[in-house]
C-alpha cells in the first residue's frame, strides 16, 4: 500500500475550526503533547475548551518532591505529574464530581504529627473522613478501597506530611493492579471525567542519568532541572535512562503498543515547552517512540521555551532542533528523516527570546517551516499566551 501526503494551505488562526470546536469539544482534534511537569498545566485548562481528544504521554522518571517518597517506599515510577495532568484535564463542572476533585487535589497538612496523619487517612479509607463522606457510591466505595490497598502496604515509617490524596489513590490502585498504571489512570479519568488521555510514556521504575560537558554524571531527575539541587554548571551532552538512582547501570525499555498507537494516531504531534531535557527528551528514550512518529503523516511542531530553563545551559534555539531530531533519530539505525519527524517551529520574533537567534538558515537547510506569530503574553514575562496557542495548534491539527 502506498503512503502519500497530501498537503493544504492554512490560515492561522483557522476561525471557523476553532470556532467549530468550540461548539463541540468531543469531536476536537487528538493532539498529541509528549510532556511532563507543570509547564503544560494552563495550556491544558485552555486546550479541553477546544477539544476532549489530547493526548499526553507523560514521563514517569521524577525522583524528587513527594513522588520520591512513593517511589522509594515502593519502588514504582513517578506518579505526581501524571496526577497533575489528569487534574488540570479534569471536568470542573458539576457533571466532573467537583467533591472527587477536591479529594484528589487535596494535600495532608505539612505540620502534623505522622501519627494523626495516619489517622486521618485511615478515617478517610473508611470512608468517615467528611470529604470522602460527600462523594457518593459507587465512587467512594472505590476510592476507599484504593486508599485501603495503599494503608495495607505503607511502611511505618512512611512520611505523609504534605501528601497528595490523589498520589495515594493513584499508588494504591498501581499495588492492587499487578503495578500496572494503566488501569488506575483509566479509573481515576472517569470519576473526574477527565477530558484527554492521559498515559505515563512507560509503566517501569526508572532513572534519568545525565553526562555533563565537564564529565561528571548527574543520576537523578531531581538534580537536573535546577528545581530542588542547585543548577548545573556544565552543559548537559546526553540523556538516558538507568536503572537506579544508587545503582545507575544503563537501562532500556520499549514504548507499549497501546502508547505506540495513540502516537501513530495522532492529528497533531507537539514537543511542548517545558524542562526541555528531563520532560521532552525524556520521553522519547524509550525504543519505538521515534519510529511511531515517523509512521503518523500529521504535522509535527516545536515550540522552544521561553524564559530560563536551567537544563539548557550554554544552548542556543539551532542546538535545541538538533539535540531534539538527534534523540528522535536514534530509534531507528537506517535513519528517519527530519521531515517525518518534525515540520513547524512556533516563533514569536517580536516577544520571543531565542538565545543565539532564529536559525532561519538550519530551518530552510532542513524543510522546517516556520510559523511567526504573536504567542509571548507581554504582561507575563517569559510566558506563553496560552489561547493563542491553543489556537494555532487546532489550526495546524
Amino acid at each position: 500500500m502506498a503512503r502519500v501526503r497530501v498537503t493544504r494551505s492554512l490560515t492561522i488562526p483557522d476561525t471557523l475550526a476553532v470556532s467549530r470546536y468550540r461548539k463541540i469539544p468531543e469531536l476536537g482534534p487528538r493532539i498529541l503533547f509528549f510532556s511532563g511537569g507543570s509547564a503544560l498545566t494552563g495550556l491544558s485548562r485552555t486546550l479541553k475548551n477546544y477539544t476532549h481528544n489530547s493526548i499526553h504521554l507523560v514521563t514517569p522518571f521524577d525522583s524528587g518532591g513527594s513522588s520520591a517518597k512513593l517511589r522509594d517506599a515502593f519502588g514504582m515510577p513517578a506518579i505526581g505529574d501524571l496526577r497533575s495532568r489528569l487534574m488540570a484535564l479534569a471536568d470542573e463542572s458539576v457533571l466532573g464530581h467537583p467533591e472527587v476533585f477536591e479529594l484528589f487535589t487535596y494535600r495532608l497538612p505539612g505540620n502534623q504529627p505522622n501519627t494523626v496523619l495516619r489517622e486521618r487517612l485511615h478515617a478517610m479509607a473508611t470512608g468517615k473522613d467528611p470529604l470522602v463522606a460527600a462523594i457518593v457510591n459507587p465512587m467512594r466505595r472505590l476510592i476507599c478501597n484504593h486508599l485501603g490497598f495503599f494503608l495495607e502496604a505503607m511502611p511505618r515509617d512512611f512520611d505523609l506530611s504534605g501528601a497528595s490524596i490523589g498520589n495515594l489513590i493513584l499508588a494504591g490502585g498501581y499495588i492492587n493492579n499487578h503495578r500496572d498504571l494503566e488501569p488506575i489512570l483509566f479509573l481515576f479519568s472517569k470519576l473526574v471525567n477527565v477530558q484527554g488521555t492521559v498515559r505515563a510514556i512507560v509503566n517501569d521504575d526508572l532513572h534519568l542519568r545525565a553526562q555533563l560537558a565537564d564529565g561528571t554524571t548527574v543520576v537523578g531527575q531531581h538534580l537536573i532541572t535546577g528545581k530542588e539541587a542547585p543548577p548545573l554548571t556544565s552543559p548537559i551532552v546526553s540523556l538516558s535512562l538507568c536503572e537506579s538512582l544508587a545503582e545507575p547501570v544503563d537501562a532500556t525499555t520499549q514504548v507499549r503498543k497501546r502508547n505506540r498507537k495513540l502516537i501513530q494516531q495522532a492529528d497533531l504531534i507537539c514537543y511542548p515547552q517545558g524542562s526541555f531535557y528531563s520532560s521532552l527528551i525524556a520521553n522519547l528514550l524509550p525504543e519505538g517512540v521515534g519510529r511511531s512518529i515517523a509512521r503518523n503523516d500529521c504535522p509535527k511542531v516545536y515550540i522552544p521555551n521561553q524564559g530560563s530553563d536551567p537544563e539548557q545551559l550554554g544552548m542556543t534555539l539551532e542546538d535545541c532542533i538538533t539535540t531534539l531530531l538527534d534523540y528522535l533519530k536514534r530509534d531507528e539505525a537506517g535513519g528517519l528523516k527530519v521531515s517525518d519527524l518534525l515540520n513547524f517551529v512556533l516563533i514569536d520574533s517580536k516577544c520571543g527570546h531565542y538565545p543565539g537567534g532564529i536559525p532561519y538558515r538550519l530551518f530552510d537547510s532542513l524543510g522546517i517551516q516556520v510559523i511567526d506569530l504573536r504567542f509571548i503574553d507581554r504582561t507575563k514575562e517569559g510566558r506563553y499566551d496560552n489561547e493563542r496557542l491553543v489556537t494555532t495548534l487546532l489550526s495546524l491539527s
